[in-house]
């Protein structure tokens, strides 16, 4: 893959839009950078217009100009050279704008590329009139993995969702997400990367769901099925039919975490991240609603489309409700009654787990305090750079992770940055800065083990990795990676494999024990004892 092909000059961000297909920048909200996405639009562009906005998400080893090409039905196919996409050929015109970011190129769309995804429609809705009940999402292949975890992670984003040629990578728990979203499944029936048997089951999976599920395969297709489903602009007709309804009158939301906590008129103000959090309201008459919860601690109905209450049913308890009064709930004694809940210790934006530090911008910290020599120097720095190194000589990305000695950091570092610390207090000075702050330590004489785990502190998070570095494949060269997105880098789904912490021995392919910390950011007490057992973990809270 070439560079030169995925980096745009930023003056295209300035350039005035035109009808037709063209390319554009926005500035990523991750690291900074100027990063590119293809937009088209209708040849007959009208200011008085709100425009309907298919967002398209492209397959590994190819990107967003071949994306917006294959899109509007002319090619090429994913498997395609990028060299063969550096040109638009005549487009058919099918009345919507579409956007198509590059998000780093082949790495999934979780994390950083998830992002992108979302800076980027920021971007045209600040460019152009987008009709906000007319937002549609696609994807081919990676790109429709990507489409299937946007669409059931925020859902009342979208008015509908056509995943192609996808693996479904997404937690099964999820599937209720989809209630008010729209979904077509297209897949080949001979296709050999993943085999139509796992779009069937999708497929099932949203139907026992209840979600307005649909499945087209079709007969004799590969891994291609995008020549049949783009062709002739039928995906855009099929969109027509659909538009978002931002009041539905049922609600039904699960989430992992507070990241996407909200869908609707619906927020989960209380949960336990990693633990499924599940939340079904309707309204049942003028001014009532009927709630169920699991694992839910608190909750609002909020939003321009919130519903006017007089009385709420939450868990078969009935609330009356006063006029004017918020709708907020929180549990009390194994009792609801209205109240905000307001999370402490693990809250929005410091939940963990350690793959959310990697999901934004981040600096990698190797320890030079204790003025090691030149060799054990090197060796850090090497370490360091190996977490760092995203790109590889087949997946080119366009993310680079800095890395620094603890010496170099700066306050703009400190505060701007997660942190992926390396050694120990002793090693490291950033560690030693935070030592009175972080709840657990690896005891300098344990050669043989690693300790890695996240902490929030000032507002960011820091991830300290002490003892032998987690990011290394040469130690444990059979380590199945089983983060839920394969095209992810490496080192995001191995972070991606373990909770808030993780002890290991030897490598990452003997982990001895690793989990959550509890809302409170305290080690529970099974863990405890079991990382006191190993006499080389000091637990400080």
């Amino acid at each position: 893959m070439r560079a030169g092909l995925l980096l745009l000059p930023c003056l295209l961000a300035a350039q005035p839009l035109r009808p037709g297909p063209q390319i554009l920048t926005f500035r990523s909200s991750a690291d900074g950078s100027e990063q590119p996405y293809a937009l088209y639009l209708p040849k007959a562009p009208d200011a008085q217009r709100r425009y309907p906005l298919v967002v398209s998400l492209h397959a590994e080893e190819t990107n967003h100009r071949a994306n917006l090409i294959q899109l509007l039905g002319v090619g090429p196919r994913p498997s395609d050279s990028l060299g063969a996409a550096t040109g638009f050929p005549p487009l058919r015109d099918a009345g919507y704008a579409a956007a198509c970011p590059f998000a780093r190129g082949t790495m999934g769309y979780g994390g950083v590329a998830e992002r992108d995804v979302y800076d980027m429609l920021a971007d045209v809705q600040r460019r152009l009139a987008v009709d906000p009940d007319r937002i549609y999402l696609t994807g081919v292949s990676m790109g429709g993995n990507g489409a299937l975890w946007l669409a059931l992670t925020r859902p009342d984003v979208w008015a509908a969702a056509a995943p192609v040629s996808a693996e479904y990578v997404v937690s099964p728990e999820l599937a209720p997400n989809a209630l008010n979203l729209p979904i077509r499944i297209f897949h080949g029936e001979q296709d050999p990367r993943v085999p139509a048997a796992s779009a069937r089951d999708l497929h099932k999976l949203l139907l026992d769901a209840g979600d307005p599920a649909e499945y087209v395969e079709y007969p004799g297709a590969r891994h291609n099925a995008w020549d049949f489903a783009y062709a002739g602009g039928s995906l855009f007709e099929w969109f027509s039919r659909f538009r978002r309804n931002p009041a539905p009158e049922r609600v039904r939301l699960v989430a992992l975490s507070y990241r996407y906590r909200s869908a609707y008129w619906v927020r989960i103000d209380g949960l336990t991240p990693g633990t499924p959090a599940f939340i079904d309201a309707r309204l049942a008459g003028r001014g009532e609603a009927e709630i169920e919860t699991r694992n839910v601690d608190g909750f609002s109905i909020v939003g321009e489309s919130a519903p006017a209450l007089t009385r709420v049913r939450i868990d078969g308890a009935a609330l009356r409700l006063r006029p004017g009064q918020a709708l907020s709930f929180e549990r009390a004694g194994g009792r609801w009654r209205s109240g905000l809940f307001r999370a402490a210790g693990k809250r929005p934006g410091a939940e963990g787990p350690i793959a959310e530090a990697l999901a934004d911008r981040h600096i990698y910290v190797y320890g030079t305090a204790d003025h090691p020599p030149p060799d054990v120097l090197e060796t850090r720095r090497r370490a360091a750079e190996r977490a760092a190194r995203w790109s590889t000589l087949r997946a080119r990305i366009t993310f680079a992770p800095a890395v620094k000695a603890d010496s170099a950091l700066t306050p703009a570092d400190i505060d701007g940055c997660n942190l992926v610390l390396f050694g120990g207090r002793s090693s490291n000075s950033a560690i030693a800065r935070l030592a009175g702050e972080l709840p657990l330590e690896l005891d300098p004489s344990a050669a043989d083990w690693g300790l890695v785990f996240i902490f929030p502190v000032g507002g960011r998070y820091v991830v300290v990795n002490s003892g032998l570095p987690l990011w290394n494949l040469e130690q444990a060269p059979d380590l199945p990676l089983r983060g839920t997105d394969p095209f992810a880098p490496w080192q995001f789904r191995l972070a991606g494999m373990f909770g808030d912490f993780v002890l290991f021995k030897g490598s990452a392919a003997h982990v001895v024990l690793d989990g959550r910390f509890d809302r409170n950011w305290k080690v529970p007490p099974d863990a405890s004892a079991r990382m006191l057992a190993t006499g080389t973990v000091a637990i400080h809270k």
